[in-house]
């Protein structure tokens, strides 16, 4: 009843008064916390549909900066100890210089929402030998080969007359 009162354009208070004082029941609804009902700002339907906030970032700009430098700039193995940088590798970097521990996971996502792409080597199967699949590939002629001058005969009419060299 509250809510479909607020809907039609009653003020909170005045919603909340004629509730109190419409049924017991309402009034038990009520007293469980002695607060009035609030909501966002955009109201009773924002509530419906409207999506969560989410909670807040545990990067701020300057250490979102501080994780693009490193991740373009590379390792340096014998400072880092990785040669490439993995998420991983990453997540202990964080922790090291910001004292902020993360999932992956959430590296990954802000990666991603600084524009880095994530790249992998293509699978190679662990008992492929490389020099038996180079002797394997077949070796022919190509396709087609340039002809030489004057190899082919002269083109006919297909009216049965001579034709004419232009």
């Amino acid at each position: 009843m509250l809510a479909a009162q607020l809907r039609n354009g009653t003020t909170s208070s005045t919603a909340l008064s004629t509730t109190k004082n419409s049924s017991p029941a309402s009034k038990q609804n009520l007293r469980g916390s002695n607060r009035p009902v609030t909501f966002n700002a955009r109201g009773p339907d924002g509530l419906v549909n409207g999506k969560a906030p989410g909670g807040r970032a545990k990067l701020n700009v300057a250490q979102r900066h501080a994780l693009a430098k490193i991740v373009e700039s590379g390792p340096i193995p014998a400072i880092h100890g990785v040669v490439r940088w993995r998420r991983k590798d990453l997540v202990r970097w964080i922790f090291q210089e910001f004292r902020i521990a993360m999932d992956e996971t959430t590296v990954g996502r802000e990666l991603k929402a600084l524009g880095f792409a994530k790249l992998s080597a293509r699978p190679r199967h662990y008992a492929q030998n490389e020099l038996e699949a180079e002797a394997f590939k077949k070796t022919s002629p190509p396709l087609w080969r340039k002809s030489e001058a004057g190899s082919r005969a002269a083109p006919t009419s297909s009216s049965g007359g001579p034709t004419k060299r232009a």
